[in-house]
């Protein structure tokens, strides 16, 4: 679409008016709606036990016993970082594959199926973890999103979390039936980015999901079913980042398409090359798997020369995110140079920062490029033992998943909502204060919790002050650390109330004929300027599956032959009540022994004067 169409076609919102995505695809855009309602309520209860957890920890309100900090931490991580994601991202892709492939689902049952399978599975691990809360109520899951052993949680975690996983495989299985479809219809055509984006994903997730489920059907699972009695912790830990690594990918890529398809678009140009975006995709299909060992630099039951490859393999993933770097900066630059924009920085100026799709979406970027940082330090192999378990690590996924995603999703909410309900934008202004505050807030949390790893400050505590014990700060003081991350935390929370105000104003609206066209953002250089083996998808699947065998085999082999396939007997872990009745039993029983003591030399004194 030329410069001239764009200037013709637009009113009050800046963008192309035209046909939106709830006229194309009414059916869908219910299912997308579903799926994006469902994440914003697992991002409200999320959001709700963050803050909690961080006034507890920095000790500014504690309106909770300390014991309780796991149940919060878990509510936490659960419900942000696997469901609010995926929830979201399972609707966004469902929107890419039908917009560039231009037809609906092949069986829109067979969608609504997949993702009533996610949400059953949702609300089965949450009542696990819910239940924590109460004692009337057998059941637990205080197990963190890092669910691998000793720590064992009540079936219906474990269940809730399969059945999740396999809704996300129905959701693939149908993106994969439209793609099929599309290419029967259209023989010898390119796959169309979106599509080629969900699709690489997707694969990426198949291989990845092939640890956790492992690690959940063999042994998680039957352990907390009383089926076996013990499992071995290093293999159940290898099996989670196995899965745990990628998913970090699984969270980013929808971001990076957002960043590809729909920020050169919000930004008023094109996109700078589409086969650079190709390569980007596939290179996190092959890569991002074989590396999950570098999160157990400190496990002492893998050899140090498996780490070291680890490592390597780490530091080759910094590749496509420095080309995502490059090409949505190229990208953002020639909007910003239609828009008039002129000078080597001078168009930064020429962008829409007013736009909170736009502004949200660039400061997600550039906090990512801060997280990029951090994380080339935790793939270090000798510098991530200076960090290793202390506050630096959720420092640095506060900035990742916890801004490049969340605040990218936010801020494309803000561009979805017109397009799924038909309704304008309720609150743009608003809308703006939230992605900044956002912004804001996360600067100060990530910030403190950097520095505070640094000092060595550990995470995963309620009780980080240790009694008779302080911390000596190189620069500011722990008492500005913690007014830091408070800060952040109720700013990040003030942030939340107003994305939720936008979402429901906007639900309650009019319908209005003001609505931006659906579509994403053409290429400078566009498909057919691409080798066509990128398209090539079993040639990449055969890759991945190869590298994963590579990477792992041995590692596996030698875990299993040193601590055995269902490992040592152990106890699982939290084991709190256990420990308090043990220490109970052993401090009575010094005091009994004690008073015996006493009184025989009482008796042996009384004996004596009376002789």
């Amino acid at each position: 679409m030329s410069d001239a169409t764009v200037n013709d076609t637009t009113k009050t919102t800046g963008e192309p008016l035209g046909e939106a995505y709830l006229d194309k695809f009414p059916a869908e855009a219910k299912v997308v709606r579903s799926a994006l309602y469902s994440s914003f309520l697992m991002l409200a209860l999320g959001g709700l036990f963050g803050v909690i957890q961080t006034l507890h920890r920095t000790d500014f309100l504690r309106i909770m016993e300390s014991e309780t900090y796991y149940t919060v931490l878990t509510a936490h991580g659960v419900f942000l970082v696997i469901a609010f994601t995926i929830f979201f991202l399972v609707g966004v892709f469902t929107w890419g594959v039908t917009t560039s492939l231009d037809r609906g689902v092949e069986d829109i049952r067979f969608t609504w199926v997949w993702l009533g399978t996610m949400s059953a599975g949702a609300v089965m691990s949450a009542v696990a973890i819910l239940a924590g809360f109460t004692d009337s109520i057998d059941m637990s899951a205080d197990v963190l999103f890092t669910f691998y052993a000793p720590m064992q949680a009540h079936p219906l975690f474990y269940i809730g979390l399969t059945v999740f996983v396999v809704g996300t495989w129905l959701a693939g299985a149908d993106w994969f039936r439209s793609w099929w479809a599309w290419k029967k219809e259209n023989p010898g055509e390119r796959i169309p980015l979106p599509t080629f984006m969900v699709l690489t994903t997707m694969i990426m997730w198949y291989v990845a999901t092939i640890g956790v489920a492992t690690a959940i059907l063999a042994f998680l699972l039957p352990w907390s079913l009383g089926l076996i009695d013990s499992v071995n912790p290093t293999l159940t830990r290898t099996l989670f980042w196995f899965f745990g690594h990628p998913v970090v990918y699984f969270w980013l890529m929808p971001a990076y398409m957002m960043w590809y398809v729909l920020l050169p678009k919000i930004s008023g140009g094109k996109l700078f090359s589409d086969p650079l975006a190709r390569v980007v995709f596939v290179l996190f299909l092959l890569l991002s798997t074989p590396v999950g060992i570098h999160h157990q630099y400190l496990d002492p039951g893998i050899s140090e020369g498996f780490k070291f490859i680890a490592m390597t393999n780490t530091m080759f993933l910094l590749l496509p995110s420095l080309l995502t770097a490059f090409t949505v900066v190229a990208s953002m630059e020639h909007g910003a140079r239609q828009r008039g924009g002129t000078g080597r920085i001078g168009w930064l100026k020429a962008l829409p920062w007013r736009d909170p799709v736009f502004a949200g979406m660039a400061l997600a970027g550039l906090m990512f490029a801060a997280g990029g940082f951090s994380g080339m330090i935790n793939a270090g192999m000798n510098i991530n033992y200076l960090v290793h378990n202390t506050l630096w690590v959720p420092g640095h996924f506060h900035l990742t998943v916890g801004t490049a995603v969340a605040l990218t999703f936010m801020a494309a909410t803000y561009w979805f909502l017109p397009q799924l309900t038909g309704k304008k934008l309720w609150g743009r202004s608003v809308a703006l204060v939230q992605v900044v505050l956002w912004f804001i807030g996360m600067t100060f949390m990530t910030n403190a919790m950097h520095r505070a790893g640094l000092l060595g400050i550990p995470r995963r505590t309620a009780e980080p002050q240790y009694d008779g014990f302080e911390f000596e700060a190189g620069v500011g003081s722990v008492a500005e650390l913690d007014a830091q991350i408070a800060l952040g935390s109720i700013f990040l929370t003030l942030s939340l109330v107003l994305f939720f105000a936008v979402v429901i104003g906007t639900a309650l609206g009019s319908r209005s004929d003001d609505i931006p066209a659906n579509g994403y953002a053409e290429a400078l250089s566009g498909p057919e300027d691409s080798p066509k083996i990128l398209d090539n998808l079993k040639l990449w699947f055969g890759l991945a599956v190869v590298l994963v065998i590579i990477a792992y085999t041995f590692p596996l082999l030698s875990i299993i032959e040193r601590g055995g396939l269902f490992g040592p007997d152990i106890t699982a872990f939290p084991q709190s009540i256990d420990i308090v009745s043990m220490a109970w039993v052993t401090a009575e029983q010094y005091a009994v022994d004690a008073f015996t003591s006493a009184s025989e030399a009482t008796q042996a004194a009384i004996n004596g004067v009376l002789r």
